[in-house]
């Protein structure tokens, strides 16, 4: 990481926009388009386009258009989708901050965006480049691989539930490890959850070719479902067979239909003479995210491990998530400044159809359609706590195979650190992603 002031002639190996922001103000004014603007050096330019976007942020939330617009105009010369860092990322926070201006006007947002069709060989595209780019996913499935072979020692049938079943890798390193079981495989079945069938088709072959190869009774089960839509009796869990859940980045996008049940009770709520707290109301009203965390805990796994980013971006206020999600996607940015080359087309990709379509969601959107509700650990462990279920620490050989990966990566940004039990990934000092493990409390 180079330092802001560096000397005169000295390179940094990445300009990190994460060392600006100790240094910013939540009020900057910047006024006029300066041409001087576009001369500065890359580190200036970093905290003049923070200074830019703090400042339009407060404009768009504020509803001042007028100066909004002038703000976008600026960012607009100084960002850029292939520049450094914090160029890359200005550029899409200003799309975002510009589409939440065009939703006020809806027939001409959606007269933009009609033509917006994402093909499913595009997402399955993007979240291979994620998987490939960064190490979060592979350690997500080395940890859970190995909290399910602890879990499920000595069982003869294992029913693995996985919430987001888009990627074969992960149970194809399992069924290895099951096969070099010393009693011998189990007899294993997954149920894998997707909104898209060509996604599980994809699944079903690649996984049962692997169990033929190694010779283990397998069985893939599909259930074409989003999660908020999901029939707990599609899952077709049996009594004498060992369950274990898989929730890789989805519980998040729950907490948004809350927020919209929220909404539409809010006015009753209001005049309740004892004045409730909406939360609490929210809390006695049973939430979807609750409602869901119970029925997967009605059906008694022996062990459900549950990955998801650890930011904070789920801030009532716009100001919040935009200071919030600035940080964390300055880390992830960073994160391939450091190992990808400006130019790759992978990461460009990435960029924009990962993360650009994250931050606009999180800065454009509200109610049900914000469905970016990324939480910190301490508020997903209080919540699996109170819907009953216990943590598992996660083990010590499946902390010592994750560290071992992360070292193999090459690159000295990644860190993890053990919190509860759980690990949380770093990049430097930027915690961004969670792993943890659970139980049914009886």
């Amino acid at each position: 990481m180079g330092s802001m002031f560096q000397e005169e002639g000295s390179s940094s190996v990445t300009s990190s926009p994460l060392q600006f922001f100790s240094m910013m103000s939540l009020s900057p004014s910047i006024g006029s388009p300066y041409t001087w603007l576009r001369e500065l050096k890359s580190e200036e330019r970093g905290l003049a386009l923070i200074h830019l976007l703090l400042t339009c942020a407060n404009h768009v939330a504020a509803g001042s258009l007028e100066n909004a617009n002038v703000m976008l105009d600026q960012i607009s010369q100084l960002a850029s989708p292939d520049g450094d860092t914090m160029q890359r990322i200005a550029a899409y926070f200003n799309e975002a901050l510009a589409d939440r201006i065009l939703k006020t006007w809806p027939g001409l947002h959606r007269a933009l965006n009609s033509t917006r069709i994402v093909m499913v060989s595009e997402e399955i595209l993007v979240q291979k480049l994620f998987l490939e780019l960064f190490p979060f996913l592979k350690v997500s499935y080395i940890l859970t691989n190995q909290a399910i072979v602890e879990a499920m020692e000595g069982e003869k049938m294992v029913h693995i539930i996985d919430l987001n079943a888009a990627e074969p890798a992960q149970w194809i390193a399992l069924l290895q490890v099951f096969s070099a079981r010393p009693e011998g495989p189990p007899h294993l079945r997954i149920t894998g959850v997707h909104h898209q069938k060509e996604i599980l088709e994809q699944m079903a072959h690649k996984l049962t070719e692997e169990a033929e190869k190694l010779d283990i009774p397998f069985q893939f089960h599909p259930v074409i479902s989003k999660l908020e839509n999901l029939d707990f009796d599609k899952l077709r869990v049996k009594t004498g067979e060992a369950l274990a859940i898989s929730s890789i980045l989805q519980l998040h996008s729950l907490l948004g239909l809350d927020d919209e049940a929220l909404r539409r009770r809010s006015p009753l709520l209001s005049k309740n003479s004892n004045g409730i707290h909406l939360q609490k109301a929210l809390l006695m009203n049973q939430s979807t995210l609750e409602s869901f965390l119970n029925a997967l805990w009605g059906l008694s796994p022996k062990v459900m491990i549950v990955t998801e980013q650890d930011s904070n971006h789920n801030g009532s206020t716009l100001m919040e998530r935009v200071l919030e999600a600035l940080y964390s996607y300055a880390a992830l940015f960073d994160c391939l400044e450091s190992t990808v080359s400006r130019t790759s087309v992978e990461r460009l990709k990435v960029e924009k159809m990962l993360f650009g379509e994250e931050i606009k969601n999180i800065i454009a959107c509200e109610g049900a359609e914000r469905r970016e509700r990324h939480e910190k650990l301490d508020k997903w462990i209080q919540r699996l706590d109170l819907s009953g279920f216990g943590n598992v620490p996660l083990s010590y050989y499946g902390m010592l195979q994750a560290r071992r990966f992360l070292q193999s990566c090459g690159c000295e940004g990644y860190k993890m650190r053990e919190e509860n039990g759980c690990l949380v990934i770093c990049w430097q000092d930027r915690p961004l992603f969670s792993i943890s493990a659970w139980r049914s409390r009886k």
